[in-house]
């Protein structure tokens, strides 16, 4: 069953820019979001390891694909630092017959601590602890969405992957292999 007429969006943006609270409002329109660090938290008593994060994104992303291919309109609200993450679920999701739109939120360094600094003070246990520090290497790690990127369809998948299924099922190991 292909998905007409159904809309996933790829929350991207580091940490305090406001992809949750953006996610929130696309979920009260009748979205089903899936917010990873409220995954997260109480699934891995607040360790934020490279290895439990993309594992849980794996299986988090499976099961939008598969809410995608029920005619659910969908909310990924991850961060999706790179330009490959992003085109490679742009391509997944067009193959179940999904729009799949890249909502970008852009955060200065000095709003983007004033918010992190706040949240851990007012929500501890809704959010990881994150020094400034922390914020300003992650800054120099996240490809921000170019406009070419935005008004494009997705590039073919990098060097040494046939396809973007098998590009995301690496990425993402517990991610199925869709051309399997």
């Amino acid at each position: 069953m292909a998905a007409r007429g159904v809309t996933v969006v790829l929350m991207v943006g580091l940490p305090g820019s406001g992809k949750t609270t953006r996610a929130r409002q696309l979920e009260a329109e009748g979205a089903l979001r899936f917010s990873l660090d409220e995954w997260m938290l109480p699934l891995f008593a607040g360790e934020n390891g490279t290895r439990q994060r993309d594992t849980l994104e794996g299986r988090l992303i499976w099961a939008g694909l598969r809410a995608a291919e029920l005619g659910v309109d969908v909310v990924l609200d991850f961060g999706f630092w790179s330009r490959a993450e992003r085109d490679a679920l742009r391509h997944l999701f067009a193959a179940v017959g999904a729009e799949c739109v890249v909502e970008f939120l852009d955060v200065d360094p000095t709003t983007q601590w004033e918010r992190v600094s706040r949240r851990q003070v007012e929500a501890p246990g809704d959010t990881f602890a994150m020094t400034r520090g922390e914020l300003d290497h992650w800054r120099t790690l996240f490809e921000v969405p170019t406009a070419e990127e935005l008004a494009t369809t997705t590039n073919g998948p990098p060097a040494g992957f046939l396809t973007w299924s098998a590009w995301a099922a690496d990425r993402w190991p517990s991610l199925p292999d869709q051309g399997r």
